[in-house]
């Protein structure tokens, strides 16, 4: 894998008939605000009036083991890596920290969770829900500092990331691991052509946090008990260069998205060669950058001198001046994700010109009411964000506990629609299974609420026969 991170970037770089746009603007880049928290002379007034936020709270101090960690050591990306909890056994260890000896009782739990009464069995169910989930664990600081320790059974955010073995429901036979048929739409590895005009570029395999409901389980993080092989995508130049020369080859593409695993675990030099060279392409027209860590290690945005994001925020204005556009696509699920840092971090993209939207899961537990919903989507325009899509979840086997039936996302499209700003309502989506791409979630052609079977009819290509696709509620 370093070897192919090595090889890559000069064959990019030395191809790139923008190199020279880049270089142009380096002077202009190298003299562009870095926001260190720290010192206020030197931001535009609108950063510094954030910068006033009166209750700028250390939250992370209610782990025990970061009580002594100060603001700026928690802001630093570094320590964030450093001390991301990655593996079961780190995990239990950490668990070890936050919870009281017995678990108070939640009557926001299920009902199977609510019989896990002690610190042990809660660890204990943990490290069985582990050994069922198709995603291993990695979970960054930001994400632990965030979850209510005091209602660990019912909490949204640790729903995301931790499974309860207690929780786990019976998959419904239809759900596969690559549930979009990525793998058949795919014509070289890494990168999936399923609508006439985008691509996905699959550029790495690994993520800042590990989602519990993730997609792509069948390529993402490392193997598990359950999931004991999985189709990596390596940052290789071999790999990736078949990849570009497709796009360049493929002249009906115009937009591409630029994903993995997560952009964020691009390496920044990487980051900017393939930039360079999708907006080298004449008919690429928009990149979007794919990535979480907005939603869960938002300092890094404020961490100075930090490669990636310069590198971000030059693509963005590069492609600006060229007709083009760079944006971020991020993925926050719940209004508890963001804190005064992720609204830093959004106000200092926003001031240098980055478009940042975003992606929600509909998830039970988590966001599948419409006041949590209605919250998301006004904090998310209030920073800046625009909220792009809300989607069904994904059939992916091993999360059946997360996915709702399609009539919740109906009810709640029906209360917000009307409710907010039309250009901050996002999309109520299906990505129907099968590959049949992302259609309105109330545009179906029929919907059996009793079976839970609803159907989606694709137009046929250039006077063919439609296609039918079908989405299948929880058992």
């Amino acid at each position: 894998m370093t070897l192919g991170l090595r090889l890559i970037r000069p064959r990019l770089l030395q191809r790139s008939p923008v190199l020279s746009v880049f270089r142009s603007f380096k002077t202009l880049f190298s003299t562009s605000v870095i926001y260190d928290t720290t010192d206020k002379a030197t931001k535009p007034s609108a950063t510094d009036e954030l910068s006033q936020i009166a209750h700028r709270e250390s939250y992370w101090h209610k782990i025990p083991v970061w009580k002594d960690v100060t603001e700026s050591e928690f802001l630093d990306y570094s320590w964030q890596v450093a001390n991301t909890v990655q593996g079961k056994d780190k995990l239990a260890k950490f668990l070890y920290t936050v919870l009281p000896g017995d678990i108070p009782h939640d009557e926001d739990a299920p009902e199977p969770l609510r019989l896990i009464r002690t610190r042990d069995m809660f660890v204990q169910d943990v490290l069985g829900g582990i050994s069922l989930a198709p995603m291993s664990i990695r979970i960054t600081p930001h994400i632990m500092s965030v979850i209510d320790w005091a209602k660990p059974l019912s909490d949204p955010i640790r729903r995301q990331f931790i499974p309860l073995r207690s929780s786990f429901v019976q998959d419904h036979p239809k759900l596969q691991l690559d549930s979009l048929n990525e793998t058949g739409d795919s014509p070289t590895p890494g990168l999936v052509h399923r609508y006439h005009d985008k691509a996905l570029f699959l550029a790495v395999s690994v993520c800042p946090v590990y989602c519990r409901f993730c997609t792509r389980s069948y390529s993402v993080g490392g193997p598990t008990e359950e999931v004991s092989t999985k189709k990596s995508f390596s940052p290789t130049r071999r790999r990736w260069e078949r990849m570009f020369e497709y796009i360049e080859q493929t002249p009906q593409l115009s937009d591409i998205v630029v994903s993995g695993g997560d952009g964020y675990y691009i390496p920044s030099e990487h980051l900017i060669s393939i930039t360079e060279r999708l907006l080298s392409i004449p008919h690429i027209r928009r990149i979007r950058i794919a990535s979480k860590g907005l939603a869960v290690c938002p300092s890094r945005i404020l961490t100075p001198g930090d490669a990636w994001t310069k590198n971000l925020i030059d693509a963005s204005m590069t492609a600006r001046r060229m007709g083009k556009s760079v944006a971020l696509h991020t993925h926050f699920n719940h209004p508890s994700e963001m804190t005064w840092i992720t609204r830093l971090a959004a106000q200092k993209l926003y001031e240098e010109g980055v478009m940042v939207r975003n992606q929600t899961v509909l998830l039970r537990g988590v966001n599948d009411d419409v006041g949590t919903m209605k919250k998301l989507v006004r904090n998310l325009v209030d920073n800046n964000i625009i909220p792009y899509y809300v989607y069904q979840g994904d059939m992916v086997s091993g999360v059946e506990d997360l996915r709702t039936p399609l009539s919740t996302i109906l009810e709640i499209e029906r209360h917000i629609r009307g409710s907010i700003a039309g250009f901050a309502t996002p999309n109520f989506v299906v990505d129907l299974p099968g590959g049949g791409g992302k259609r309105l979630a109330a545009s179906y052609d029929t919907y059996d609420r009793s079976t839970g079977v609803s159907t989606y009819i694709l137009p046929g290509k250039n006077g063919g026969k439609n296609r039918v696709f079908t989405y299948h509620d929880p058992l």
